[in-house]
């Protein structure tokens, strides 16, 4: 099956498996998912979602977090890992957007990735979730991991990964397919112990890098 064709499929049993696949990050407002998915940074999305009503209550929007004192932000965002970092960006990325978006989270990839603390990933599914924009395809550690496995891509950079899946899924799907690899990935595809036995895709997987197979 020519690699083109077994995206196609992939995208289709994955489709009939999560027909309405979502971020499992808790959200309601574009500055909510952009926050939330800048502190899941190495950092599990259910610790991110016991983090935000604390960090939402306080800060709700980009104004108040623009005015936050970053040590307090920290204090909240502790257990996040990486939290003096986190803090820092989360408070200049505000003060951004209140300065040269008027207060609200810009709507352009452009415009976000020149934010701290937000690349293309984080970019993506704000972009997606938020807006219903398909700009590209965010690539984290599920992604980039079942890529390679399911010969998608053969690189190990995500930049390059994204651009693989680009020319393979259909535009529509880019922002549902990082949500389905992303549950699929901890279901039945998880690194150690895939579930190979019982995987719909096991016909038309390569199962690279998959030992005992």
């Amino acid at each position: 099956m020519k690699t083109k064709d077994r995206a196609l499929e992939i995208v289709a049993r994955l489709r009939r498996r999560y027909p309405d696949p979502r971020s499992e990050l808790h959200w309601q407002t574009p500055w909510q998912l952009l926050a939330a998915t800048m502190l899941s940074a190495q950092c599990t999305d259910a610790r991110v979602n016991a983090i935000t009503p604390e960090l939402f209550r306080r800060w709700p929007d980009p104004a108040a977090m623009a005015l936050a004192d970053t040590a307090r932000v920290e204090e909240v965002i502790h257990s996040a890992g990486f939290f003096h970092q986190k803090a820092k960006s989360l408070v200049g990325a505000a003060g951004i957007i209140v300065e040269r978006h008027g207060g609200r989270v810009p709507a352009a990839m452009a415009d976000l990735t020149a934010l701290p603390g937000v690349a293309r990933k984080t970019a993506n599914i704000v972009l997606s979730n938020a807006f219903g924009l398909q700009e590209g395809i965010a690539v984290d550690t599920h992604v980039r991991r079942l890529a390679g496995r399911m010969g998608l891509t053969r690189s190990q950079d995500p930049a390059r990964i994204e651009k693989d899946l680009m020319a393979l899924v259909p535009r529509p799907d880019w922002g549902d397919f990082n949500h389905m690899l992303v549950l699929f990935g901890r279901q039945v595809c998880p690194a150690r112990s895939p579930r190979c036995a019982a995987c719909e895709l096991a016909d038309i997987c390569p199962k690279r890098g998959v030992k005992n197979a």
